[in-house]
């Protein structure tokens, strides 16, 4: 994909031999953001079990986890975890993670656009669920646009520079 800055993006299924530029561009982009559920370096996870984990992922078909990058170097990760439990597995819970220097260029629609295409075809998964902090206008502007709905909000559920901030829930039916 070509974003609107003109660097070529390439959008790819995450494989283990990625586990370690994962794990070090959520730590980068932990301190970028306050919209996160972690801080800079607060993303601790040893290496042999997140390639476990990728690997795990990856056998799960109503799960994915996608990578962009440009030459090589991740800019971004979208990913949908469900469960595998019969009463849930048709659920699919969204994240989406883009470097600060990428953002505003249209990578966060051709994410969710992948993602939500891929959803619609699995076979499984028949919601999309995803919650986001109650300040993230233009991520949640976007959400509404692709047709997600406000389901709850959990009062003070982060404690971000000295401030209790709500987080919005939201759903998407497929």
């Amino acid at each position: 994909m070509m974003m609107r800055n003109l660097d070529n993006v390439h959008i790819r299924r995450a494989a283990t031999d990625d586990a370690q530029n994962m794990i070090d561009f959520y730590n980068v982009v932990g301190g970028e953001s306050d919209y996160l559920s972690f801080g800079a370096n607060e993303f601790k996870r040893d290496l042999q079990e997140y390639k476990d984990y990728i690997t795990a992922t990856s056998q799960e078909p109503n799960s994915i986890m996608l990578l962009a990058t440009i030459d090589s170097k991740i800019i971004g990760i979208a990913t949908i975890n469900s469960s595998q439990k019969e009463r849930t597995k048709h659920v699919g819970t969204l994240g989406i993670v883009i470097s600060e220097k990428y953002t505003g260029m249209g990578l966060g629609k051709a994410l969710m656009n992948e993602l939500l295409e891929w959803a619609k075809q699995n076979g499984i998964t028949k919601k999309i669920s995803l919650v986001t902090n109650e300040s993230n206008t233009k991520a949640i502007d976007l959400y509404r646009k692709l047709g997600f709905e406000q389901e709850g909000l959990l009062k003070k559920d982060n404690y971000i520079r000295g401030d209790y901030q709500n987080t919005i829930v939201m759903g998407l039916f497929l």
